[in-house]
């Protein structure tokens, strides 16, 4: 066992997971890039150079959306946290970026739960990790929301040809299915690691509703950022869209592509295909388009995980205190 390890043997063992997770984020990135099939990264390199898309103008604008999108998920990270224990901007922003990186491999972003736990004494670490499950679900939910408006106005202006009858057995199906998962945790005392389906209720239904409140504020507002940054990408790319009509096809997309299950690494792959069918609609050439979301993933994931491994590699356990 690691426990009857020698404690300088602990910490080389300890060092070499930290610089691990590192390695393998970067490694991932680098092969996301490098070996993308529905882009390759000379075509990427080439059409943006074309379109003189990083000019010092865009780089700060990008930069300066980008930051405030982390920015806003740092404090409500923060807001989120002090129903628990009262953090600094500081500690939030170790957890956050962090946490960034050690994700950004598993699937469905999953590892940043325990990446953010492990930041806490074990007094505190399955309200942490609660506490991230109503982060996300709340993001979750602006996103659903927002895409509920923006598809059902697409699909109206667009016209697109349903199959009404499929679309209603697969409905009732999928409703079914719910309700018996639902049904199921809820008869045979479901539990998962420590964690019964009556516990996360009664945790989320007495959680501060002013502290939800202003999580739903911060989730708005890092919508709003970077769903304004993919416009933006539009307009240096010279495509004639209004705002309106952009919006129709980004809320659209970013509905479809949360509730499509992902490596996160591989997210920008799930995105890529459903905005370049959506932006289609309009003409919108698909390098095009599959540039401008490469250019969001850089922004908003690669770069703030270039940081988060300064996080990863400085992070020790703590004592009393995260």
């Amino acid at each position: 066992m690691i426990y009857t390890l020698p404690y300088k043997t602990k910490q080389f063992f300890f060092v070499l997971i930290k610089i691990s997770i590192v390695v393998i984020a970067f490694y991932f990135i680098y092969q996301k890039l490098t070996n993308n099939s529905g882009l390759a990264f000379s075509s990427f390199t080439k059409i943006i150079t074309e379109n003189s898309i990083f000019s010092a103008k865009s780089i700060i604008i990008l930069s300066f959306l980008s930051i405030f999108n982390w920015f806003f998920e740092i404090l409500k990270w923060q807001k989120l946290v002090s129903a628990i224990k009262n953090i600094a901007f500081k500690n939030a922003l170790e957890q956050t970026l962090g946490s960034l990186t050690a994700s950004l491999f598993t699937p469905n972003r999953i590892g940043e739960y325990g990446a953010k736990a492990i930041y806490y004494t074990k007094t505190f670490r399955k309200k942490i990790m609660l506490t991230n499950l109503i982060s996300n679900a709340l993001q979750m939910a602006v996103t659903t929301f927002l895409g509920a408006i923006g598809c059902y106005f697409f699909v109206s202006k667009y016209q697109m040809a349903l199959n009404t009858s499929k679309f209603f057995i697969i409905s009732i199906f999928a409703l079914f299915i719910i309700t018996l998962i639902v049904f199921i945790i809820r008869k045979t005392k479901f539990r998962f690691k420590g964690f019964s389906f009556e516990k996360i209720k009664a945790f989320v239904l007495y959680y501060p509703k002013s502290t939800i409140a202003f999580g739903i504020g911060y989730s708005l507002l890092r919508y709003a950022i970077f769903s304004f940054q993919f416009y933006y990408l539009l307009t240096l790319f010279n495509i004639n869209i209004s705002y309106f009509d952009a919006m129709l096809f980004i809320t659209t997309m970013y509905l479809l592509a949360s509730i499509i299950p992902s490596i996160f690494i591989f997210d920008v792959v799930v995105k890529s295909g459903i905005a370049v069918y959506l932006f289609s609609f309009v003409g919108i050439n698909a390098l095009t388009i599959l540039s401008i979301v490469t250019i969001m993933w850089l922004f908003n994931f690669v770069i703030p995980s270039i940081f988060g491994s300064y996080f990863v590699l400085k992070f020790n356990f703590p004592e009393t205190n995260p």
